[in-house]
């Protein structure tokens, strides 16, 4: 029978790239050398555990008094919104906790408001670890704790940091969080808790496990309640290991996994089922550095943890994929597999193309794509590959030839296909960064589709015959014109006020150079076929473009005109409708 225990919780650590992510947990890691008895921190595969005994030595007089009935901390190492995105559970991120390390210096840079949008997208709880209070100029290390550590610093570095903190606040409640110092906070389910730390030196990391196991403690016992029963886990990652072959990383959540059991794993497509092999967890932390025996085998892990799964078939298995041991009714299993590992999103019938390296990354990239306004018509995990640039390229709109490319790579023949094609790849390992560059080109594509598009319809032109300037009276007439509003173009014809057509513009010229078109404000000869000076037309006469009433319509309601251009738009429908009041409605 399955007996009811409480797990301890799985704490993500997210943030931008240099702010310190890994600094931290190699800082926890490292506290395992002096910390030889009972409570000793241990490795598992992706993940950092840190019992609760440990907690107590590590954080010293802070929790004097107080008992916890939490086993502990698990903390993901493999740090960054990745590894956040990747651990799903029914749709919802695993993990129970975060924490958000943001260098104090530099503040918020965009791996930082991307792992942010991530924590709300999954309404997880988190605490935000300020790191590198040591680089603050005239830092004075210290073994105070809380604000008396703060207090003792000199007036200018206290001023600085003060002023840091400030800026942090600021950026949390732009987006939607009120934040605060740990220790000014009363209410922890309402603000956000600022815990200054420096992975470097260690300080603040003490108040950093506290409040994480304070939280937990306070907020999340029911969740953290399992049952010893048929394992639960999601794969971390697939690897190719030598002598083992292809294995999964997977952090189990629930229940237990032993050696021989059999587990279905998700996949993109049907589900593996197949049997357990070897459960492989990393040697001690002081042993690790023997590389000759990286792994112990052990017989069954519990939850919550990381492990090495080898077992046959796993090839196709995906992270951020449910992994379930099998105990009764395997096709209900199965199917519950297959309905996890679906993407759980409508695709658009138009759109762009999105793929990437977990079931996780792609949800919240296709959230963030659908948050901006995008259509998204294919979503897929995996490399990019030359059958996606062909489908790319066949978007009947120039928009949609857009693949999002998450943490993948182009394959070779891939590249070789872009050739030539329209389709542009956004190759990225930060949504953020994706986000921007897509941005900045389709403001640029947007104006190089509106130019082509206003090339296709007769514009509204207003020009001036300059009397003075009469090369020829006929065959053509060849006369000097100021343009007054919009552009005149080769091949346009020229009507009068009075709604009569005088010919068509065979050539522009200027400085002896023959143009395409004339813009308002230039002085320019155009010859025109079919007018003779003195007849149709005569010093001074305004002539305006003659648009076909379908382009009248269609300017008007792509609305790409100037106010100018609009201006000699309804001069010319003015003129126009003397004959026919109905015409361009």
């Amino acid at each position: 029978m399955s007996s009811v225990y409480i797990r301890q919780p799985i704490v993500s650590v997210l943030g931008h790239v240099d702010h310190g992510k890994t600094s931290l947990l190699d800082f926890i890691r490292g506290s395992s050398v002096v910390l030889r008895e009972a409570g000793a921190i241990t490795q598992h595969i992706g993940a950092t555990e840190v019992p609760i005994d440990a907690i107590y030595q590590l954080c010293g007089g802070l929790l004097s008094g107080k008992k916890f009935t939490v086993p502990g901390l698990l903390f993901i190492d493999t740090p960054g919104h990745h590894a956040f995105t990747t651990l799903r559970a029914r749709g919802g991120s695993l993990a129970d906790l975060a924490v958000l390390v943001v260098d104090v210096q530099e503040g918020f840079r965009p791996q930082t408001h991307e792992s942010l949008t991530i924590l709300k997208q999954y309404r997880t709880p988190f605490v935000v670890a300020a790191n590198k209070i040591d680089a603050i100029s005239g830092w004075q290390k210290s073994s105070e704790t809380g604000s008396r550590r703060v207090e003792i610093q000199p007036p200018a570095t206290r001023s600085i940091f003060e002023e840091k903190v400030y800026d942090l606040i600021g950026v949390f409640f732009d987006n939607g969080f009120d934040s605060d110092l740990y220790y000014n906070i009363t209410d922890f389910r309402r603000n956000v808790a600022i815990v200054p730390i420096s992975a470097k030196t260690g300080e603040g990391v003490p108040e950093l496990l506290m409040v994480l196991v304070g939280l937990a403690q306070r907020f999340l016992e029911d969740r953290l309640s399992i049952e010893s029963g048929p394992g639960m886990g999601t794969i971390l990652e697939v690897k190719e290991d030598v002598g083992l072959g292809t294995t999964i990383d997977a952090i189990i959540y629930n229940g237990v996994v032993r050696k021989d059991d059999t587990i279905v794993v998700g996949t993109d497509d049907e589900p593996v089922v197949t049997n357990i092999r070897a459960l492989l967890k990393p040697r001690p932390l002081d042993e690790i550095r023997d590389p000759r025996e990286r792994f112990e085998s052990v017989d069954e892990v519990h939850a919550a943890c990381g492990i090495k799964i080898s077992a046959p078939g796993l090839d196709r298995a995906v992270p951020g994929a449910p992994i379930r041991v099998v105990s009764d009714d395997l096709q209900r299993i199965v199917d519950d597999i297959k309905k996890q590992s679906r993407i759980n999103i409508e695709l658009d019938e138009d759109g762009i193309m999105i793929k990437a390296d977990t079931i996780g990354s792609l949800e919240a990239l296709i959230k963030e794509a659908r948050d901006k306004g995008v259509h998204v018509r294919r979503a897929e995990i995996g490399n990019v590959s030359k059958r996606d640039i062909i489908e790319a390229d066949a978007a009947a709109d120039p928009l949609n030839k857009v693949i999002f490319a998450f943490n993948v790579k182009i394959l070779p023949e891939a590249k070789d296909e872009l050739t030539g094609r329209e389709v542009v790849v956004f190759n990225e390992d930060v949504i953020y960064t994706i986000m921007e560059k897509y941005e900045e080109w389709l403001e640029r594509k947007k104006q190089e589709l509106e130019k082509k598009r206003r090339e296709e319809y007769v514009h509204p032109g207003m020009i001036r015959f300059l009397p003075q300037y009469v090369f020829r009276v006929s065959h053509p007439a060849i006369i000097g014109v100021r343009v007054l509003a919009g552009r005149i173009k080769t091949g346009m014809k020229l009507m009068r006020e009075d709604g009569k057509i005088i010919g068509t513009i065979r050539g522009i010229q200027s400085e002896n150079k023959s143009l395409e078109e004339a813009l308002q404000g230039e002085e320019v000869a155009i010859s025109i076929d079919g007018v003779t000076v003195g007849r149709q037309i005569k010093g001074d006469d305004i002539l305006f473009t003659d648009i076909p009433e379908s382009d009248a319509k269609k300017l008007r309601e792509m609305n790409v005109l100037t106010a100018d251009e609009k201006d000699v738009l309804n001069k010319i429908i003015e003129i126009k409708r003397k004959e026919n009041k109905f015409w361009g409605i």
